[in-house]
């Protein structure tokens, strides 16, 4: 008997032992102002959420009966760990050979909303669990609760004044039984089961909780019922003076703290923290705007960035065209074709190699063939050449495929490779005859990092959404390190940079229209300008010495856009970038000298005469130019 018992007495010494230390321990600081501020590029604050905290005994009963009744029945019961459940999931779990069920508790749940990020280390998991423990120590179960329903993320919307105010348009106190279990369905997995961009899922979510309050006494099958076949409209809305896309940004300046060392991984060891960013608030309206009224296709996506070159500042992203309806940030996660905006860097490196922008290849309609006979056919835009020689000049106005990928051939295909990692490609890329024509997929937050590396006259920055991180006690944790490495040479940039606005260049009309000649009267400032179409892409990025801006439109599921379809992106693109600068001073590039400009004909690359109908000024590095 001696045996038994002696084990359970050590058992349970250990047990109270534990908890004994965790309330000897100082009382933890929780409540809201474990929080993070955020601030703009002018120190404006800008939280998308309101921060409302409300005391527990001001919200509705059915909203809080919902939460316990689904993610922790037991809660006014255990101390921090529900042990029957957790054994009960481990079994369920190791029968499906697969992790189907967890078992946390609301205070745990709380414990890990105290971090930055969820990583499920053991390091990790220790820590959350002795923070549980210390709650239950130091606070009643309604203040953890209070806490709990006040950080919890509704679905982008945090804390349950706000998401109720969001969702519906009023208190969370006046929350009805139909109400109170969409929300409470939530936090089990917000992206899932917020009801405005995934009503089936949410309206499935509620059954389950309903139900959950069915088991466990809170209603009746009737009221159940009644609950679930009320018809609720969504709101959708909490800040109605601020960009709707301004939660994309959020929550790319949260991933961001993520990823910074020097920010402890708990706020409660902060007190909470402010956070200075690079959002300018009109930017963002204008990227937004230039969106809204550009896209008219209901199931087709859009996202843009709009960066300062000379520093790397992110002031404005736009994930998607409505953060309500999809909250995936595809200017950040999306790998897609990029399609001609990558010959930019493929004439760069021709540059380097010693050709001139007005070195010619014949474009024609040109079978490839290579040693182990693979053929290798591109085709230009609506299967249209000059069958004659070609500038590169004109190619970039055209955006001729068959001239890139001779010069693409013409270097060698790791040249590309080469010039793509070193402007910050960060994307693995495979030497093939295509990627001239930038066949493999790259992120728009790449693309525009590779771009600065022109907009700049050659050096490589890093782009960033946080400038400088304080704790509440006034420490600065962060400050952003601004590093710049010349990667490109200045002359070689300076003359891709003009020829990069014969893509709008009436001297370059010949056979075709340059590509972005459409939105030409919309300019009112310098550009250099490449547009990209794939089959199921529209990209275009474009820039002076002020600001960068790439733009991106497609369908989500890779569906086929029109080949025509590509003024969208450009209209979106020049929308934003004009209301940005517009009543700012364009700053020019200075010519290197060892630059020098002649008047040209771009169409035939010699010097311009009297009878030329098309003449421009064109750049080279003396020594290279056309006698």
């Amino acid at each position: 008997m001696k045996k038994i018992i002696l084990p359970i007495l050590i058992i349970i010494s250990i047990y109270y032992g534990i908890y004994l230390v965790a309330f000897l321990f100082p009382k933890l600081n929780l409540g809201k102002e474990n929080n993070y501020y955020l601030y703009d590029i002018y120190d404006n604050s800008f939280e998308t959420n309101n921060n409302d905290w409300i005391n527990i005994d001001e919200i509705s009963s059915n909203l809080i009966d919902a939460t316990i009744s689904v993610e922790d029945k037991n809660f006014y019961k255990h101390k921090g760990f529900d042990y029957p459940r957790i054994v009960k999931a481990i079994i369920k779990n190791i029968i499906n050979r697969d992790y189907v069920e967890g078992a946390s508790t609301i205070t745990q749940q709380y414990a890990k909303n105290n971090y930055l990020n969820f990583d499920k280390t053991l390091k990790r998991k220790i820590a959350e669990a002795w923070l549980t423990l210390r709650m239950e120590t130091h606070y009643s179960k309604n203040e953890i609760l209070e806490g709990y329903l006040n950080t919890i993320n509704y679905g982008g919307v945090f804390g349950i004044e706000n998401a109720s105010q969001y969702y519906f348009g009023k208190s969370s106190r006046d929350l009805t039984l139909a109400e109170a279990s969409i929300l409470a369905g939530i936090p089990k997995s917000p992206n899932n089961y917020e009801p405005i961009g995934n009503t089936l899922n949410a309206k499935k979510r509620q059954l389950v909780v309903l139900d959950s309050m069915v088991k466990n006494g809170y209603i009746t099958e009737e009221e159940k019922e009644i609950a679930y076949k009320t018809n609720l409209t969504y709101e959708g809305n909490l800040i109605t003076d601020k960009p709707n896309t301004l939660m994309y940004y959020q929550d790319a300046v949260i991933k961001e703290l993520n990823d910074i060392k020097s920010i402890p991984r708990s706020l409660i060891n902060t007190g909470g923290l402010k956070i200075y960013t690079n959002l300018d608030m009109d930017a963002q309206t204008s990227l937004e705007e230039s969106i809204k009224n550009n896209v008219t296709d209901n199931e087709i996506q859009a996202s843009g960035i709009l960066m300062d070159p000379n520093t790397g500042a992110i002031l404005a992203i736009a994930g998607g065209k409505d953060y309500n309806i999809s909250q995936y940030n595809r200017a950040l996660y999306s790998k897609r074709q990029v399609g001609s905006t990558m010959k930019p860097f493929l004439y760069y490196k021709a540059l380097e190699n010693g050709m001139t922008v007005t070195s010619t290849f014949r474009s024609e309609k040109t079978n490839f063939v290579f040693s182990n006979n693979d053929i290798y056919t591109p085709q230009n835009f609506a299967d249209r050449y000059p069958n004659k020689d070609i500038t590169m000049i004109e190619a970039l106005a055209y955006s001729d495929n068959i001239y890139a990928v001779k010069t693409h051939l013409f270097m060698g295909e790791e040249n590309l490779v080469d010039i793509a990692k070193r402007v910050g490609i960060s994307t693995t890329l495979e030497p093939i005859p295509s990627l001239a024509l930038g066949s493999m997929g790259i992120s728009l937050l790449e693309m525009t990092k590779a771009y600065s590396t022109l907009a700049n006259t050659g050096y490589i920055i890093k782009p960033h959404f946080i400038r400088k991180v304080i704790d509440s006690h006034g420490n600065t944790l962060y400050n952003v390190d601004n590093l710049y490495e010349r990667v490109l040479n200045e002359s070689y940039v300076y003359i891709l940079n003009d020829a990069l606005k014969a893509t709008y260049d009436p001297s370059l009309i010949d056979y075709e229209y340059p590509t972005c000649y459409v939105i030409k009267n919309k300019m009112t400032h310098n550009y250099s300008v490449k547009t990209g179409t794939t089959d199921t892409d529209y990209l275009i990025f474009g820039y002076n010495k002020d600001a960068i801006v790439g733009i991106w439109a497609g369908y989500d599921d890779n569906k086929e856009v029109s080949p025509t379809g590509g003024i969208l992106v450009k209209n979106i693109w020049i929308d934003t970038i004009e209301k940005y600068l517009k009543d700012k001073d364009e700053t020019m590039y200075e010519k290197p000298d060892d630059v020098i400009g002649l008047l040209v004909n771009p169409i035939t690359g010699e010097i311009a005469t009297n009878e030329d109908k098309n003449k421009r000024i064109v750049y080279y590095l003396k020594g290279t130019e056309p006698k």
